[in-house]
This record gives C-alpha cells, sequence and structure tokens, in this order.
C-alpha cells in the first residue's frame, strides 16, 4: 500500500501526518510535528523545517502529499509568513518528485466531520475515529495535517469528490 502524508505549515510548528489505504479504509501510518526556534533568524527556521521534512519524506516515502491552501484571514503579514513556510513544504515535496495537491480549509473539515465549518476540536475527535487511532495526537498541528491526508485519500478514491 501507498502513504499519503498531509502537511500542515507553520512558521513555529509544522505538522505532518501519513496514512495509507487498507482495503475498504483508510488507517494511520505515523504523524509528528516540526517545531523551530522562535527566536532564530527567519531563514535558519525555514530552513530547519526544509531539512526536517526532507527527512520524514525518506522516512514515509509517500507517492502524494496534500497541504491546505493558504487562509487570509485579518493579518497579512501572519499569511505572508505562513506563506514562506507553505513554500517550504512545497518545495520540499517538489524535490522529492512526489505528487502534490491542495485543498481549502473548508473541503478537510467537511470531508472529516461533514461540516466546513467545524471546530479543530471536532476535526480532531473526528480524525481520532476515522483513522481508528486510540489516542489523538497532541497537537491540533498533526491532527489538522491528518486531516488533510484524510480528506486527499477520499478525493481519490471518489467519494465525496463533489464537495
Amino acid at each position: 500500500m501507498s502513504n499519503v502524508i498531509g502537511i500542515d505549515p507553520g512558521s513555529r510548528v509544522t505538522g505532518y501526518g501519513v496514512v495509507r489505504r487498507d482495503g475498504s479504509g483508510i488507517v494511520y501510518v505515523g504523524s509528528g510535528i516540526i517545531r523551530v526556534d522562535a527566536k532564530k533568524p527567519r531563514p535558519e527556521r525555514l530552513a530547519h523545517i526544509k531539512r526536517e521534512l526532507d527527512l520524514v519524506l525518506r522516512k514515509y516515502d509517500p507517492v502524494e502529499a496534500a497541504v491546505e491552501e493558504v487562509f487570509v484571514a485579518k493579518n497579512p503579514k501572519s499569511a505572508l509568513v505562513l506563506g514562506e513556510a507553505r513554500g517550504v513544504a512545497i518545495l520540499a515535496i517538489g524535490e522529492a518528485e512526489i505528487d502534490f495537491f491542495e485543498y481549502s480549509a473548508r473541503e478537510v473539515k467537511r470531508s472529516v466531520a461533514g461540516i466546513g465549518s467545524a471546530h479543530k476540536s471536532q476535526v480532531a475527535t473526528m480524525i481520532g475515529k476515522l483513522l481508528g487511532m486510540k489516542t489523538v495526537p497532541a497537537t491540533e498541528d498533526e491532527t489538522d495535517a491528518l486531516a488533510v491526508a484524510f480528506c486527499h485519500m477520499l478525493r481519490m478514491s471518489g467519494v465525496g469528490r463533489s464537495m
């Protein structure tokens, strides 16, 4: 079976979650976070994210990667910084020659919780149940990344494509 990775890029914490199809279901393979030192200069933080993502991609050897689209809310500067971390993730995916996909936050939430406006805690609870996990990951970054990977697996299987 082939692994799919979801990545939740962040300037301080980047989450990743890996799933794969097992028969008719989608199962948990692994997840984690990449934490950077906020006191370091931004180029060093971005380089750290890239190095760590390269290691994660080699470890799990995914055939496809999914990332959530950038959501611009009230703070354009935050969106730009997030965009830099997202760009690093996309670079790592591209250099590893992994097929890349992206989904809106509403799409991801709808795939996991059944409603596009679901709260993060609902997504975390549902992703744990859907993947048959004994315990839900400790961070939202991991559960968000798993939710993106799960959403992608549903889309590729043709379930919920019209969402």
